[in-house]
């Protein structure tokens, strides 16, 4: 077993002492980033862009069956477009970045790298909606989107360009359009639950919080362990305000002309991110079987008097569990020692190793190590083909169950400021009655460093409280976090 001169060094700093540099080295280390030429701007490796790939097939599952389509909107968008809603295009003002000539020839109009496309999708449904019968109009589209962030950029959570994808839907009346809004958000629970393993907080965002030009903004929000809550994915009610800035009118069942409701949702390459801070440990990433790229790494334990048949057995082994469509990996390589692999699987975060030796083939047995917990078990070479795949599907589980148990002791309620104050620097959540105010909102931000995350939508009955920073009348509990 030759050993290796390549450095083997992990992560060199831990989780806790320094959270960014710990989530830097880890998302190089595991093979999921590549810094570009241009700052704020990732190359997502194939590690990263495979668990996009699986959020891509699952959630267009879930939405095609719900009667979605998909289509493709232009990357440029001319000026004239992005200001015709008035609280959208300030919204997103200092984020968008601006093409003003063409080789070099200055445009007669300036055009907006798509910073998000309700503009442009408007003014096209503008043109195909005019009768009740032509709604309810429901695209999708997946894409990249630019917004020009001044702030600290930090790859998957707070970048210049990123994947998402952006469901602009409209319909005859309000009601229809909330449901739909409401259906979406939970199509993103389960995307966080099913293939994540992220317990969310589902609810509705503050005035000041939510989506330029919205009526409703609907989000989910994680809370990691770092004490810092996290927006999945959010899910607006824009009402009638696009569709009266862009003169979508349809005539209804009496030929009255009336403007459609409308929504727009989505969800992006940040959300990799919220699962790899949710689950990632001083070792590197820890992957979720449903994502992982290398579901099993098989090692094997080579020594020169029995490498034939140890390399015979683990081929026969890893044809058996590729036929029970397990994303198998078998690392042969010779030029490095299993303990070098070890190490090399554990930073990528693949959720089972298989070691097999010439003495476990005597013992009939192959040592299984998972990577969540580090529990080693030996298990008989018989049962591999069975095991393997009910392990994979208890990690899964267990992953989430851990998941939520840290976000259920981290949420804590209180009534006064105070109390939130001595939460928060204790790492929690706090969950207060709040009177709603926009002031108290901004205020509170600007003593704690802490905002407003969302309401849940199943509301504990108010009982006369106060609003925990005025003591105005409150009119509803919310969550409270520090956020990235």
């Amino acid at each position: 077993m030759p050993a290796t001169s390549v450095d083997t060094k992990g992560i060199t700093v831990s989780r806790e002492k320094d959270f960014s540099e710990w989530f830097t080295q880890l998302i190089q280390k595991a093979e999921l980033i590549e810094y570009s030429p241009v700052s704020g701007c990732y190359i997502l490796r194939p590690n990263a862009y495979h668990i996009w790939e699986k959020v891509q097939q699952y959630f267009d599952g879930l939405i095609k069956k719900d009667g979605v389509k998909n289509a493709y909107f232009p990357l440029f968008i001319p000026e004239s477009l992005l200001s015709k809603e008035e609280a959208h295009v300030q919204g997103f003002a200092p984020e968008v970045a601006w093409v003003e000539k063409g080789g070099h020839t200055a445009l007669g109009e300036r055009l907006a790298v798509r910073p998000t496309s309700e503009t442009i999708i408007c003014d096209t449904y503008a043109k195909w909606i005019r009768s009740y019968k032509d709604l309810p109009l429901r695209l999708n589209q997946w894409c990249n989107v630019v917004r020009w962030e001044f702030k600290h950029c930090t790859p998957f959570l707070r970048s210049r360009e990123f994947l998402w994808q952006e469901g602009h839907t409209a319909f005859a009346t309000k009601k229809e359009a909330e449901d739909e809004m409401y259906r979406i958000l939970d199509f993103y629970e389960k995307v966080f639950v099913d293939l994540y393993a992220v317990p969310v907080m589902k609810g509705r965002k503050s005035e000041g919080e939510k989506f330029a030009g919205a009526e409703i903004t609907t989000s989910v929000e994680a809370f990691l362990s770092n004490g810092k809550a996290i927006q999945g994915a959010t899910s607006h009610h824009l009402g009638q305000n696009f569709a009266k800035a862009f003169g979508i009118q349809f005539k209804d069942q009496n030929q009255k002309d009336q403007y459609a409701y409308q929504n727009s949702w989505g969800i992006s390459t940040r959300s990799i991110g919220v699962m790899i801070l949710m689950h990632s440990d001083d070792k590197g990433l820890v992957l979720p079987p449903k994502v992982a790229l290398t579901q099993v790494v098989i090692v094997p334990i080579l020594f020169d008097d029995s490498k034939d048949k140890v390399l015979k057995e683990v081929a026969i082994l890893a044809a058996k569990l590729e036929k029970k469509g397990v994303a198998v990996h078998l690392d042969n390589r010779v030029e490095y020692s299993p303990g070098w692999k070890f190490n090399e699987w554990e930073m990528k975060g693949i959720p089972i190793r298989i070691e097999i030796g010439p003495k476990d083939l005597e013992k009939k047995q192959a040592m299984v190590v998972r990577r969540d917990t580090g529990v080693k078990l030996a298990v008989p070479l018989g049962s591999l083909e069975k095991e393997i795949p009910a392990l994979l599907e208890k990690i899964q589980q267990e992953m989430y169950l851990k998941a939520s148990k840290l976000l259920q002791e981290g949420v804590v309620k209180v009534a006064t400021t105070k109390d939130a104050e001595k939460q928060l620097a204790l790492g929690k959540l706090v969950f207060a009655p709040w009177c709603g105010s926009i002031k108290c909102e901004e205020q509170f931000k600007e003593k704690t460093g802490a905002k407003s995350l969302n309401a849940p939508f199943d509301q504990p009955k108010m009982k006369g409280e106060s609003c925990f920073y005025c003591s105005e009348k409150a009119t509803s509990w919310f969550y409270f976090g520090k956020s990235y």
